[in-house]
């Protein structure tokens, strides 16, 4: 039995068209996989560099500088932070808060960075929306 060129197509390129498309699909999702991991590394150091001494290491507000500011820092493990959402939280670090030690990172930080400093302090205190 003689198999036509159509055939043979059909029994040997497509199994192979899969195989190549899933191999590509699971190589993506590995590589989002690391970047995400690597993005939680980059906020952890941005935060532990440049919040931590106000904000503590666990986000309870507790760090050396933060217990000597009239506004004491914002307590990250409370339920009234941990509803804010991300946009809230992006506003905050970018811009500051007016009337208190919290400056604004817009410029020193880009809006990146700022993002995965949130992505860690959602690691250390995950979103709770009050309900």
């Amino acid at each position: 039995m003689k198999i036509s060129r159509g055939q043979w197509n059909r029994r040997i390129v497509s199994p192979a068209l899969i195989i190549f498309l899933l191999f590509i699909v699971s190589a993506a999702s590995w590589g989002t996989a690391r970047s995400d991991g690597g993005r939680m590394r980059v906020g952890a150091v941005i935060y532990e560099e440049d919040c931590a001494r106000c904000h503590g290491l666990n986000g309870k507000g507790n760090g050396p500088d933060g217990k000597i500011l009239i506004v004491p820092p914002a307590n990250f493990q409370l339920r009234r932070s941990r509803s804010k959402t991300d946009f809230e939280l992006f506003t905050t670090i970018a811009y500051g808060v007016a009337y208190s030690p919290m400056h604004g990172w817009r410029g020193r930080l880009s809006d990146e960075e700022i993002l995965e400093v949130i992505g860690y302090i959602r690691d250390m205190a995950p979103f709770d929306s009050g309900f």
